[in-house]
């Protein structure tokens, strides 16, 4: 089978498609034949940022057939169709998946829908269940054009949001997110992010951080769900009696394993019902990995951005 894995640290230009022998899955594992792959920002990032040990392997959403289950498994056949998160070497033709992160594609979806909606969808839900009830309220999500930015601005306006704002590097990107229903559109180094706003979804961190957490009116929320740092002076959260709330997907889904499966249920009734608008920017072979990666570093990805083997 092929495998994408890079053995330095770098821009795109690293990985390298390379051979290897198919997996065998361990107990309770799925081994997946893949026909999607997300690819996400923390992916990239780790490739340019380094840190973790090489060869690196990259972890993300992946939707296929079942070829093979490990011992223990229940629930699960082969030749089930399913989306998984799959925690090394998903870059692949064959990946491992733990059962407790995969779930049955409905019949009507393609593995394409799955890996756009599935981890981007809970990753959305699971940042406004930690924000609380926005029904009524102001919301403004950074990284808004992103596989799960998109969607959050659906999914705010679905949980009752009165108003909802997109922060973006490029007003290139406004027209695809009034498509997707906000009301404003901002660009990160604008001198002014407007009214401010009673929750933010931050899936940018870093320098917009400090200006995301000034968008945030007195006693306002912000969710931090992403992989890119920052800091903010203690300060100034207590100057506006704000909060800033941390959300990790896998303490989320391991903490609130009921919660995660209706989010699930939620998910693929808002998409099959036409109520949540999946956007996939675009499709490129697994061999092409590299471009996908160039796609997201130059962050001009409008929606998710998959790999197909």
């Amino acid at each position: 089978m092929r495998r994408v894995r890079y053995y330095e640290y770098g821009g795109p230009e690293v990985l390298r498609v390379e051979e290897a022998e198919a997996p065998e899955p361990g107990s309770g594992e799925l081994l997946i034949r893949t026909e999607a792959i997300g690819v996400s920002l923390p992916s990239v990032r780790k490739v340019r940022e380094g840190g973790l040990p090489l060869p690196g392997v990259f972890g993300g959403d992946v939707a296929g057939e079942v070829a093979a289950v490990g011992p223990d498994v229940t629930g699960y056949a082969v030749g089930d169709r399913v989306v998984a998160i799959s925690f090394t070497n998903a870059y692949a033709d064959l990946a491992l998946a733990p059962t407790f992160t995969a779930s049955l594609i409905p019949a009507a979806a393609s593995a394409v829908d799955a890996v756009a909606l599935v981890r981007g969808g809970q990753v959305a839900l699971g940042a406004l269940a930690s924000a609380g009830s926005v029904e009524g309220k102001s919301v403004l999500v950074t990284g808004a054009a992103s596989g799960a930015g998109h969607l959050a601005v659906q999914l705010a306006r679905t949980r009752g949001a009165r108003r909802v704002v997109a922060a973006v590097g490029s007003l290139d990107k406004a027209d695809f997110l009034r498509g997707s229903g906000v009301d404003d559109v901002v660009r990160y180094d604008a001198e002014s992010w407007g009214e401010p706003v009673d929750v933010v979804l931050d899936g940018v961190g870093g320098d917009v951080l400090p200006r995301a957490v000034a968008a945030l009116a007195p006693f306002g929320r912000l969710v931090f769900f992403n992989s890119g740092g920052g800091t903010v002076p203690a300060w100034e959260l207590l100057a506006g009696a704000r909060t800033i709330t941390g959300m990790s997907m896998a303490r989320f889904s391991t903490a609130f394993p009921d919660l995660y499966e209706r989010h699930r249920r939620e998910l693929w009734d808002l998409a099959l019902s036409s109520r949540l608008r999946v956007a996939v920017h675009e499709t490129f072979a697994l061999t092409d990995a590299a471009k996908a990666h160039a796609v997201i570093e130059a962050r001009a990805n409008l929606g998710k951005v998959v790999l197909r083997p």
